[in-house]
């Protein structure tokens, strides 16, 4: 219980840092609403072309009796839209991450620096094209996962009872612990650690990454609450994966203090030149 609390305090400190730092803010809210308007684009496109896909795809009910074939082509348009929004809520944070990678990159190693006792930040060696591709590798590899898992979940949605008490909370839940690695891997995969031994990390510490990632899960079923948490989501992921690998992090920000030596600075020249 206690890795539980101290996910959802990762979350809180990650939304306290950007909004702390207005301008990582700033800058990190633009891969989202990127996202967000493909997504919505996919989604209206669906609900509006829905029936006459389920159409094509059902000739077979052109010869039933009214209202049955009615009724069946517009519960598979149905089915097909809440499967749509389920797996857009599942890889919503991989493709933003994705399309935003360079900001979340910079965003994530200020937060090193930032609480790193010698004010350094771990960065990769390899090319930005290499990293890149590794990382629209793995997030692929991780939504085939979610979206076998929320096929699964979906399928026992139909389950009476369990399926509208207990698969909602494990849907949650699921969501919340590939959210948990699809964000600790911008920190992680600046450190060399591959998806295997990023999901080790996670599965040893569960409820870690369950209590980051389920309130961000509940979170992003609104979708403009996803665009404006995202930034807090990667920092404190950031947080969170120096808490997985055991680094030492320092009590006071190295940015702050370094900040705090500019200001010293620059009210010495001002006192000097009214001197």
């Amino acid at each position: 219980m206690r890795d539980l609390g101290a996910g959802l305090g990762y979350l809180v400190r990650g939304q306290r840092w950007v909004l702390e730092h207005g301008r990582a803010f700033g800058f990190g809210l633009f891969p989202g609403l990127i996202t967000l308007v493909l997504y919505a684009a996919a989604l209206v496109a669906l609900a509006m072309y829905g029936d006459d896909f389920t159409t094509w795809a059902t000739p077979f009910a052109d010869h039933w009796s009214s209202p049955w074939g009615g009724l069946f082509r517009g519960f598979l348009a149905a089915v097909l839209f809440a499967l749509a929004l389920l797996l857009a809520v599942l890889t919503f944070t991989a493709v933003t991450l994705l399309v935003g990678q360079p900001f979340y990159d910079s965003l994530s190693e200020r937060v090193d620096r930032s609480v790193s006792p010698d004010g350094s930040a771990p960065q990769s060696s390899r090319p930005l094209w290499r990293d890149l591709w590794i990382s629209a590798r793995d997030s692929l590899r991780v939504v085939v996962r979610a979206a076998l898992w929320g096929v699964l979940l979906f399928a026992l949605g139909f389950v009476p009872f369990v399926g509208q008490t207990v698969v909602p909370v494990l849907g949650f839940f699921v969501t919340g612990f590939f959210l948990a690695e699809e964000l600790t891997a911008v920190a992680l995969e600046r450190r060399g650690v591959e998806l295997r031994e990023r999901l080790a990390l996670l599965r040893a510490r569960k409820t870690l990454a369950w209590g980051f990632g389920t309130p961000l899960a509940v979170a992003f079923l609104v979708p403009f609450v996803a665009v404006f948490l995202m930034p807090g989501a990667v920092a404190g992921a950031t947080l969170m994966a120096r808490d997985l690998l055991d680094e030492d992090t320092a009590t006071e920000t190295a940015e702050d203090d370094g900040d705090s030596h500019e200001n010293d600075h620059a009210q010495t020249a001002g006192s000097s030149r009214a001197g």
